[in-house]
């Protein structure tokens, strides 16, 4: 059994050239970088790239032996799928389908999706109702170019468990509509039994989000981002037995956010190290990063 880690790109220092970032990416001990297309205008301009512009990042990943597992879209949070207004509906499937175009392009096998109906709106039931209609259709076009749609376990309590992703994919029947649970939202809901939701959900995982969290209760609406590793309460040990067990041996992402930290990189590396450590005490068998043949 053997896993596959990689690092997302919000934590590294921001793009100067897609070269020396997924070199540093190699050089930290990385398998795979995690590409962020999120709600800023400079990162949704990704989507409308050149071809020479996509050329640049595939001619780097192959430069450098670092992949691109997957892409991170959360630019749906700021153009939901399941807002009441028509026109943000209508951006929102054409920015998945400019993301799956993308990906083909760049060879990416993964889109990650963001598993709110509406994030800025008021819920309804037919902002819900929305999300599953059009979600269909997202579907549809990212099985037409053989690209996986991933929803992640959110912050958000519309889709906070792989139960509720599972019950998704009997609305919308589809090999390439999977769950990408993240950790520590799964911890984060007390709802939630996280060895049970692994157990139920692991046929349809396809990649996992390593990050910590501050549960939800009466009193807080939890902490999902901005925690270092250990500052929260999922039990990684927990996590990664159960995930021993059940013979997983796809793709993890350290999921973090270091603009706010005084040297980033170092929290970089200790996170590395923090997995580095349980995985070994757990089992689990990293892929070696080897260096480029010339």
């Amino acid at each position: 059994m053997m896993i596959s880690l990689g690092i997302y790109e919000k934590a590294l220092p921001p793009v100067e050239n897609w070269h020396d970032t997924l070199q540093l990416v190699h050089d930290l001990g990385f398998n795979f970088l995690e590409f962020s297309v999120d709600e800023s205008d400079e990162r949704l301009a990704r989507l409308d790239w050149t071809r020479a512009q996509r050329k640049e990042l595939r001619d780097a990943a192959w430069d450098t032996g670092t992949r691109i597992h997957t892409l991170m879209l959360s630019g749906h949070r700021r153009f939901p799928l399941g807002s009441a207004d028509p026109a943000v509906r209508e951006k929102s499937i054409e920015m998945l389908y400019k993301a799956v175009d993308l990906a083909y392009d760049l060879g990416i096998r993964n889109i990650q999706m963001a598993g709110y109906d509406v994030y800025y709106e008021s819920k309804t039931l037919q902002s819900r109702e929305y999300f599953v209609e059009n979600l269909k259709k997202c579907v549809e076009y990212a099985a037409s170019r053989q690209v996986m749609l991933d929803i992640e376990t959110m912050d958000d309590p519309f889709l906070n468990s792989i139960q509720k992703v599972n019950y998704l994919k009997t609305q919308i029947h589809s090999p390439w509509l999977q769950a990408y649970p993240d950790l520590g939202n799964l911890t984060a809901w007390p709802e939630n039994n996280v060895a049970e939701e692994l157990e139920l959900g692991i046929d349809n995982i396809v990649s996992i989000h390593l990050k910590d969290t501050r549960p939800v209760s009466p009193t807080s609406k939890g902490q999902f981002r901005d925690l270092l590793f250990g500052e929260g309460t999922v039990d990684f040990e927990g996590c990664l037995k159960t995930l021993k067990r059940l013979e997983y041996t796809g793709a993890m992402t350290i999921e973090m956010w270091t603009a706010q930290l005084e040297n980033p990189l170092d929290e970089v590396r200790k996170a590395k190290k923090f997995f580095d450590d349980l995985f070994d005490k757990v089992g689990l068998e990293q892929e070696p990063v080897t260096p480029v043949a010339a």
